[in-house]
């Protein structure tokens, strides 16, 4: 399946308003991917996007700030969306989302709305 997709969705007021460093941010993005891979390591869709590993496709996407990410939670939740949102502890603060792979068409809509993360 070469239309399978991941997205990740990172606060990009991290960077920015919170003054996160680079790598800060980055590694809430691979805390939720590896998160959310595990819990559906068992799914179809997950398992056939990890067969082909040198071909995994994802997309970085911004959400404006807390409030944002939530809301995103939220419609994904509703709209049976498997998701894990990321929150950094000790500080109890939601980073990031990431979806489970998925067929584009199958998830697309749901972010369709948010901008390629940028620096």
């Amino acid at each position: 399946m070469s239309n399978i997709v991941q997205y990740i969705i990172v606060r990009s007021d991290l960077k920015t308003a919170l003054s996160w460093p680079l790598g800060a941010v980055l590694a809430q993005c691979c805390h939720a991917s590896t998160a959310v891979m595990h819990l559906y390591r068992d799914d179809d869709v997950t398992k056939s996007y990890l067969e082909d590993l040198d071909n995994m496709h994802k997309v970085v996407l911004g959400a404006k700030d807390e409030d944002a990410l939530r809301k995103l939670s939220q419609k994904l939740t509703e709209n049976d969306i498997k998701h894990k949102m990321w929150i950094e502890q000790p500080e109890n603060i939601p980073t990031c989302i990431a979806i489970k792979p998925y067929v584009k068409d199958d998830v697309h809509k749901f972010v369709k709305n948010l901008k390629l993360l940028k620096e």
